[in-house]
């Protein structure tokens, strides 16, 4: 198989740096696009691709408000990220047509959290058999799609 050059793909291995502050603040920032991956925003909440996939179409919701926990979120921003993350479900049938969904909040980093001081919702879609011999064995998630492609097909299936 040929391996196939991107800017994306090599910023993606190369990116070894950590940059410091919340990923979530500093992309929220950004104008909307390929670069922030950000698909759609609320008032209290905004919907970006997971720069690390787990699954092609894994989003994350995000509230605005830099907080850790869900009790400090107002009911409003609460609510909005269940209605941002019910529309992710549909979007993401429409454009992949997967067989199930994981949704899920990890609070704290003893649940998994990877950034653990700014609550989100992943929305993962999921297949059967999507977790294969390569995850199983050695610890790698292959993602047929770069995030360019991705972002781009789900946020065409957003605004309609």
């Amino acid at each position: 198989m040929e391996t196939i050059w991107s800017p994306w793909r090599m910023e993606y291995i190369d990116n070894s740096e950590k940059t410091p502050g919340c990923v979530f603040c500093r992309e929220v920032a950004r104008k909307d696009g390929p670069d922030n991956l950000i698909v759609a925003r609320g008032q209290h909440a905004f919907t970006i691709l997971n720069r690390y996939p787990y699954t092609s179409g894994h989003l994350m919701v995000v509230p605005y408000s830099h907080l850790s926990n869900l009790e400090e979120l107002d009911a409003a921003t609460r609510a909005e990220i269940m209605e941002m993350a019910t529309r992710a479900v549909d979007v993401l049938r429409a454009v992949y047509h997967p067989e199930g969904f994981n949704l899920g909040i990890n609070l704290g980093s003893a649940a998994g959290a990877g950034i653990a001081d700014h609550v989100h919702l992943h929305v993962v879609p999921r297949w059967t058999g999507d977790t294969n011999f390569m995850s199983t064995v050695s610890g790698t998630r292959v993602i047929p799609e770069d995030l360019p492609s991705t972002y781009a097909r789900i946020r065409t299936a957003w605004e309609r």
